[in-house]
C-alpha cells in the first residue's frame, strides 16, 4: 500500500517488578515487568518464537520481542485510526482486522516490510471480532451479525482471498445475540474443531467440528439479557476442556454467572466460583501441560490465577486496564491493555 506510514519508533522500556507471596494455589512468588510502553490500546495479542505481535487502535500493529524488548517495531497501515482488535498468523505471515466499517483484513510479513489489503467490506453493521487459523492454508473471522447470522469470512488458500459464509450455512441468532471484541478469544480452535462464543441477548457457544462446514449452538449459564453482559472470552485446553468468561460489562464486580467449564467439547456447562474472585473478565486462558488445570485472566479486577480448574482464584494484580493475555510456557504470560505489554513469571 502506498500510503502506509512507517512510524519513527521510540517506545519507554521499563523495568516495573512486582512480587506477590501466597500460600494460595502454591505460588510463592509472581515477577511483573513491563515490557512496552506507548500511546495506544491493546486487545489482540499473537505470540510466536520470541515475538510478541499486536493490534491496537489508531491504525497500529507493532511487535516486541519479549526476550529483548528493546529490539521492536510499530506501523501504522492507514489513515482512518481504525482499531485492530483481530490479529492472527498462518506461520507465513501476520493477518490483522479492524473492527467498524469499513473492515479491512491485511495481509502482513513477519519483517513487516510487505503488506496488502486480501479483503475489505463496508457496511453500516460491519465490525469484526476475531480471528484464529485452523493451519497454514485454513482460517477464520468472525464478527457481528449484519443479518440474522454472525458475520463469518474463511479462508482455505493461506489467506489469499476470503469468502463470506451464507447465513443458510450458520445457525440463526436471537435477536440482539452479538459478540464482543475484548480480547481476540471469540473464536477458539483445537485441531479441526472451532468454537465461537456469543453474548447480548443470548450467552451461547457455537461448534464446529469440521472447520466450519457445519455448526451446532449450546446454551450456557453466563450471564445474558442486557446489550452488555455475556460471554466475553473463551479458551480451550484440549477438545474436551473448555472455559468461558465475561459477565455484565457494565457491573464490573459482580462475580456470579460469569465463568462456566466444560467438559464435554462445548456441550453442557458448568458454573464455578460463583460469587468469588473476579467479576467482568476480558480475557481467560488455559496453562500449558496443566490438564486444564491452571488458569488465568484479566478483567476490571486485575490479574487472576486459579491451579484446580477455577474452583479458587488468586489475586496477583490489581491493574484493571489490562485487556488481552497469552500464555509463553508454563511459568510465563504475556499481557497487554492501555499503553502497555507486561510479562508475567509465576513460581512455585
Amino acid at each position: 500500500m502506498k500510503n502506509l506510514l512507517l512510524l519513527g519508533l521510540i517506545f519507554l522500556i521499563t523495568s516495573c517488578k512486582s512480587n506477590i507471596y501466597t500460600d494460595n494455589n502454591n505460588l510463592q512468588k509472581i515477577k511483573i515487568d513491563t515490557l512496552l510502553q506507548g500511546k495506544f490500546s491493546i486487545r489482540a495479542i499473537l505470540i510466536q518464537n520470541n515475538k510478541v505481535y499486536f493490534g491496537a487502535d489508531n491504525s497500529k500493529i507493532g511487535f516486541v520481542d519479549w526476550t529483548y524488548p528493546t529490539q521492536n517495531s510499530l506501523k501504522t497501515l492507514d489513515t482512518l485510526k481504525t482499531e485492530f482488535r483481530s490479529i492472527a498468523s498462518n506461520s507465513k505471515s501476520i493477518f490483522a482486522l479492524n473492527v467498524a466499517n469499513p473492515a479491512k483484513l491485511y495481509k502482513i510479513s513477519k519483517d513487516f516490510n510487505q503488506v496488502e489489503i486480501v479483503y475489505s467490506e463496508s457496511h453500516e453493521k460491519v465490525f469484526y471480532d476475531s480471528m484464529q487459523f485452523w493451519n497454514v492454508n485454513e482460517g477464520i473471522a468472525m464478527g457481528d451479525p449484519i443479518n440474522d447470522c454472525f458475520n463469518i469470512i474463511i479462508t482455505r488458500d493461506s489467506g489469499k482471498t476470503w469468502n463470506k459464509v451464507s447465513c443458510n450455512d450458520l445457525p440463526k441468532l436471537e435477536e440482539g445475540e452479538a459478540a464482543f471484541a475484548a480480547s481476540n478469544t471469540n473464536i477458539v480452535i483445537k485441531n479441526d474443531n472451532t468454537w465461537i462464543v456469543s453474548g447480548g441477548k443470548k450467552s451461547r457457544i457455537f461448534h464446529s467440528a469440521d472447520k466450519g462446514l457445519t455448526w451446532k449452538a449450546y446454551n450456557t449459564p453466563i450471564i445474558e439479557g442486557q446489550s452488555m453482559t455475556g460471554i466475553f472470552t473463551a479458551d480451550f485446553y484440549n477438545e474436551t476442556i473448555g472455559i468461558v468468561s465475561g459477565g455484565d460489562y457494565e457491573k464490573p464486580n459482580q462475580n456470579f454467572k460469569n465463568k462456566a467449564i466444560t467438559k464435554d467439547g462445548g456441550t453442557t456447562w458448568s458454573l464455578i466460583s460463583e460469587n468469588q474472585s473476579f467479576g467482568y473478565a476480558s480475557c481467560i486462558q488455559f496453562g500449558p501441560n496443566s490438564n486444564g488445570n491452571k488458569i488465568i485472566s484479566v478483567g476490571a479486577n486485575g490479574i487472576f490465577f486459579s491451579a484446580d480448574m477455577g474452583q479458587n482464584w488468586t489475586q496477583i494484580s490489581t491493574d484493571p486496564t489490562l485487556y488481552t493475555i497469552r500464555f509463553i510456557n508454563s511459568k510465563t504470560a504475556i499481557a497487554a491493555g492501555k499503553n502497555k505489554i507486561i510479562r508475567i513469571k509465576l513460581s512455585n
